[in-house]
């Protein structure tokens, strides 16, 4: 089937194809990437020779496979997991075997620890996959265009605008005049904020999709959008009666209380779907020795690869290991591969541990053994290479968003009939002062969102706020400059329809909001907020979403049938979820390409300009002298040595999805702080936790559950052949955990069908009756319940706990031992219990009090510090409150002598 699927050779600088010439419309003075980024900006896609666009599952050519079997067979010793490849006989099994691994990343290494969560996900088949889709992508019809393709003969025009043109500019906007439809063979080209334009036929690029079906009195079902109409919350994996907030979770090798965006949890809502691991660089490398290298692979195109050596803490000096590589690996995947090795763990030539080091060639060629090492080039000593990495890394890092208002009248629901209202009602004139400040545009010097600071062309006033480390300015259509006769009012549309988030504010009596009314490419996401009883002591807002289908889900979730009343509660609830949309969006199709295309250019420039001649390693040049010698082989790695590392430790496992009743496919992550949980076909964190809630974890052959808090569980099990992996999960867990392995006992009855103990609503032993049968069964005051006849306790409740224990004939349960951390143990002594009679038992009491204490002391630490954050946000909403009042005590006073005014002046 794919035979028919040719790869020539990639050369960057190739000519276009042959018929069309006018794609090509560049300055041959300027640099082949120069001329290449001025193409995306007015948004020529340029065919890339030799890749020919199918599914990337499959994506797999004969060229690539070929060249990847010959640096195979070039390869004399086993550097890396997949040694079964250099057993492939032909072409057909190689093409068979790179369809059944992709199950993993073919860079699936479990002895690399991954800094963060997309580093997990760095994926070097899709690497190459994305390069050759770039070059394929076509024009496609997205956003709420997409919604909008099928309505037919008499639909609104569609307006591409560009939003970047500066003030006093023309409008920029190309549209059909009002001709019915868009099936109009000269249909309207839409720019984008890089200056593409896209051809917007709806009858082009588009699958079949109906929608999910949801809806209520705010928003209707949509083709291609999903709905979160309230209490959908989070998915959950695990046996649970809470949900976990997944989407917020980034880096893994730092504790959760050190990350600025978990200090704020005080602060109500937490900020999600944002790439903190993009500090990588500039925490770990920006400043201090490392080297660079860039290149061009015939695979995986431009690249970059930063490398630094650093000696670890004394506490892993102790266990002997004393040196740690970390990585950082650029491809034009928008996924980077970030995180460490221990040098112990890497097989080598030469000696682990010395002041020397290994060669790099040796440590890259088993962290990534697909990359082509001969074609990198160490990078000029110039420091505008690390200020471009910095930029490269922090890319899509963004904390200035432009949002969109649109106000939707009794009786109305269009688009048409949304930017037609010439003016605010008091309804809307409420919300706005609730949502932010208005601001007065001309010489206004903080962030403006290319509206006109200085000759008022896009209005006097705009409303601006800002939220946590984000500035926030609103393209609110009625304060937008409105142009009588002109139903498309197309200088309101050049901005709101080119922001990727609107807030759609419903007066009473609107009619549910539906995004095909919208035509926009770039308008993803739209937040409707309706208004009950405006202008009242009792006004309040329903809330509800609807998202394009690429859009992955964000929070905070919309509680089921729960309006919002007017408080500073309901504003940071509404800031947290446009901020989190926007960055949702920015995952999906549309904007992961724009953002691939603009990464590609980046490595290009540097693999290009800022390279010297050096390569990795310049022994390779003399290879010959050696040529009668017998090669070194290489040292093996220290067993096991990667579970010591800080990072994540990764496996591929099959998960037991409790909300769903199935088994998904998943890789688990296991780091010195966290243990996630990572679906394969979402991409989606499905589960984590922290380390330190790990209570204990029952392991078999082939599975193994993991227990944490007060007893909710996740079950894993091992893909066949992988059962050592079950082994290296135990072991992790018990470096990076305080708990144990679990205890399966069977509980008799006294004469008086009695258990001989007391449980508390935790699961835990309260007490046992001395020399009973439970006792004698090993149960202890401090024990753990977490299954009780095969049913979690996590999902009962107390009287369940009891009455199972009480009514079931024969009962089996399974416990977490008390552990000596445990406060349990420390304070829910027996009075009557001897006190350790040999110095020994006196030595090891005390250092356990001592570890509790210092554990205690490190809680009340953090729980000063979230009062401390408590304090200062209480502080800020007094400060808002003042400021209204005395807003609200002038105007009275205003109103006051106006009316005796008014009055005096009456006969």
């Amino acid at each position: 089937m794919l035979r028919g699927y040719r790869v020539d050779t990639l050369d960057h600088r190739s000519i276009p194809p042959l018929g069309f010439p006018e794609l090509l419309r560049c300055d041959a003075s300027l640099s082949p990437s120069l001329q290449t980024a001025a193409q995306i900006a007015r948004g020529e896609i340029v065919h890339i020779p030799g890749y020919d666009y199918i599914d990337s599952s499959l994506l797999y050519s004969r060229e690539r496979e070929k060249s990847f079997m010959r640096r195979l067979k070039s390869e004399s010793s086993e550097t890396f997991l997949f040694r079964k490849l250099r057993t492939i006989k032909s072409e057909s099994d190689a093409l068979r075997l790179s369809i059944e691994d992709d199950r993993r990343p073919l860079s699936f290494q479990k002895c690399f620890a991954h800094y963060d969560v997309q580093s997990v996900l760095f994926n070097i088949s899709e690497a190459v996959a994305s390069r050759a889709n770039l070059s394929q992508r076509k024009n496609t019809t997205t956003g709420a265009s997409a919604a909008s393709a099928g309505i037919g003969p008499g639909a609104a025009g569609v307006i591409g605008v560009g939003p970047g043109a500066g003030p006093g500019a023309g409008p920029g906007i190309g549209n059909d005049g009002g001709a019915a439809g868009c099936s109009n063979v000269n249909a309207p080209l839409f720019e984008s904020p890089l200056g593409s334009r896209e051809d917007l036929n709806p009858k082009e690029n588009l699958d079949v999709d109906e929608g999910d079906g949801k809806g209520n009195n705010l928003v209707l079902s949509c083709p291609h959008f999903r709905n979160e109409i309230g209490g959908e919350g989070e998915r959950r994996i695990s046996l649970s009666r809470a949900n976990s907030a997944n989407y917020r979770v980034s880096v893994l090798e730092v504790p959760r209380e050190n990350q600025p965006i978990h200090r704020e949890k005080v602060k109500r809502y937490i900020i999600e779907h944002i790439d903190l691991g993009a500090y990588y660089y500039h925490k770990y490398f920006y400043g201090r020795e490392h080297q660079n290298y860039f290149g061009f692979d015939d695979n995986l195109g431009p690249v970059a690869v930063s490398i630094r050596r650093e000696r670890l803490d004394d506490g892993k000096e102790k266990e002997g290991m004393q040196f740690n590589h970390r990585v950082t690996f650029r491809t034009s995947q928008l996924t980077t591969l970030r995180g460490a090795i221990l040098e112990d763990a890497i097989p080598s030539t030469a000696r682990h541990g010395t002041a020397r080091g290994l060669p790099l060639k040796e440590v890259l060629e088993y962290v990534i053994p697909e990359l082509n090492i001969q074609c990198l080039r160490l990078a000029l000593n110039s420091p505008k290479v690390p200020e471009q990495l910095l930029k490269l890394d922090e890319q899509g890092l963004s904390f200035q968003h432009k949002v969109g208002v649109l106000y939707c009248k009794a009786g109305q629901s269009t688009e048409e009939e949304m930017y037609n209202n010439e003016s605010a009602g008091p309804a809307l004139e409420e919300f706005l002062d609730l949502l932010g400040q208005r601001v007065r545009l001309k010489g206004f010097t903080k962030y403006r969102a290319q509206l006109d600071n200085k000759t008022d062309s896009t209005g006097t006033h705009s409303l601006y706020t800002t939220y946590k480390d984000y500035e926030l300015m609103f393209h609110v259509s009625t304060m937008l400059p409105y142009t009588p006769n002109n139903r498309q009012q197309l200088l309101r549309k050049r901005h709101i329809g080119n922001d990727i988030v609107t807030i759609v504010f419903q007066e009473p009596g609107a009619l549910p909001f539906t995004p095909k009314h919208i035509r926009s490419h770039f308008q993803h996401v739209f937040v409707i907020v309706k208004v009950h009883n405006p202008c009242t002591d009792n006004v309040c807002y329903s809330v509800a979403v609807s998202r394009s289908k690429d859009v992955p889900p964000f929070g905070p979730p919309i509680p089921k049938s729960v309006t919002f009343p007017k408080s500073a509660v309901f504003r940071d609830f509404l800031l947290a979820k446009v901020i989190n949309g926007e960055n949702a969006a920015h995952k999906s199709e549309k904007f992961r390409a724009m953002a691939t295309r603009t990464r590609q250019e980046y490595l290009k420039d540097l693999a290009e300009n800022f390279v010297s001649t050096t390569t990795i390693d310049n022994a390779v040049k003399f290879s010959f002298i050696t040529l009668g010698a017998k090669k070194k082989e290489k040292v093996k790695p220290r067993k096991d040595a990667h579970l010591f590392s800080v990072g994540a430790i990764t496996w591929s496992v099959r998960a037991r999805d409790f909300g769903q009743s199935m088994d998904v496919d998943c890789l688990l992550g296991i780091s010195n702080e966290f243990i996630v949980l990572i679906e394969e076909e979402s991409k989606n964190v499905v589960f984590n936790c922290s380390c330190r809630d790990v209570i204990g974890w029952t392991s078999g052959i082939m599975s193994i559950k993991i227990f944490y808090e007060r007893g909710e569980c996740i079950m894993l099990s091992a893909h066949d052949n992988c059962g050592e992996d079950i082994r290296e999960m135990v072991q992790r867990l018990e470096i990076t955990t305080r708990g144990c392995e679990t205890s399966e006992m069977t509980l008799r009855r006294n004469g008086l069908g009695q258990l001989g103990f007391h449980v508390n609503f935790e699961g835990i032993v309260a007490d046992v009756e001395p020399f009973g049968f439970a006792w004698k069964a090993g149960l202890r005051q401090g024990s753990r319940l977490v299954e009780i006849c095969k049913v979690a306790v996590a999902t009962l409740t107390h009287e369940q706990m009891i009455d199972l224990l009480r009514t079931s004939v024969s009962v089996k349960v399974v416990i977490i031992q008390p552990h000596e951390d445990v406060v349990t143990t420390l304070y829910s002594v027996s009075p009557n219990s001897s006190a350790p009679s040999t110095l020994t038992g006196k030595v090891n009491q005390l250092e356990v009090i001592l570890r509790q204490l210092q554990h205690d002391l490190r809680k009340e630490k953090e729980d000063k510090a979230m009062l401390q954050e408590e304090v200062q946000h209480l502080r800020q909403d007094n400060m808002r409150l003042q400021e209204e009042s005395q807003t609200a005590a002038a105007q009275l006073r205003k109103f006051t002598e106006w009316f005796f005014h008014t009055i005096d002046k009456k006969p």
